[in-house]
C-alpha cells in the first residue's frame, strides 16, 4: 500500500492473463500496440523484468506497470491505467512502485518513452519527476504511420 492507501502488489508469472487483458484495455483505444499473455509472460520470464498491479478502491485490478533494472538503470516498459480510473493518483503509485523497486535493485535512474503525441501522458510523467532527454524518430505504429518517442529521465538517487 502507498502512502495515500492505494493498494498495489508485485505481480509475477501467475497474473500474466490479467495484466494482458489490463494492458489491451489501457492501450487499445489509442490504436497503441497491445500485449498479449504470451508476451508477458516471456517478459516476466527475463531476468531483471518486474511488474505491479495497482487496485481501485473496490479492490478490483486497475492499472500495470512492467519495468526491468540492471546494470544500475532501469526502464519503465509499459504504464497503464485503465480508463475510468484515471486521475486518481493509480497512475502515481504504480511509477512509485516500480521507481522504489528499481532503485532497490540497485537501479540510480529510470527512463520511459512517451509518444509526442500524448501531451496528457507527457504532462502525467513530467509531474512524477521525469525530464526529457531525447527521442526516437518514428518508434510508435499509428494507423496513419509512425509517431516519435521523448525518451524521459527520472533520477532514483544514491
Amino acid at each position: 500500500m502507498d502512502a495515500n492507501g492505494r493498494l498495489q502488489r508485485l505481480a509475477g508469472p501467475t497474473d500474466a492473463a490479467l495484466l494482458a487483458a489490463l494492458h489491451a484495455r489501457c492501450f487499445e483505444a489509442r490504436g497503441g500496440e497491445v500485449w498479449d499473455e504470451s508476451a508477458i509472460t516471456t517478459l516476466l520470464a527475463t531476468p531483471g523484468i518486474f511488474a505491479f498491479l495497482v487496485l481501485a478502491p473496490a479492490d478490483l485490478p486497475a492499472g500495470l506497470v512492467m519495468a526491468r533494472a540492471g546494470g544500475g538503470e532501469s526502464e519503465i516498459l509499459t504504464a497503464g491505467v485503465l480508463p475510468e480510473y484515471r486521475r486518481q493518483g493509480l497512475g502515481g503509485a504504480l511509477i512509485e512502485a516500480a521507481a522504489g523497486h528499481a532503485a532497490s535493485l540497485g537501479a540510480q535512474t529510470l527512463f520511459l518513452e512517451v509518444a509526442d503525441d500524448n501531451e496528457a501522458a507527457q504532462g502525467f510523467y513530467r509531474s512524477c519527476g521525469f525530464k526529457p532527454v531525447g527521442r526516437r524518430a518514428g518508434y510508435y505504429r499509428r494507423e496513419s504511420g509512425r509517431a516519435d518517442a521523448v525518451v524521459l529521465r527520472r533520477d532514483l538517487g544514491a
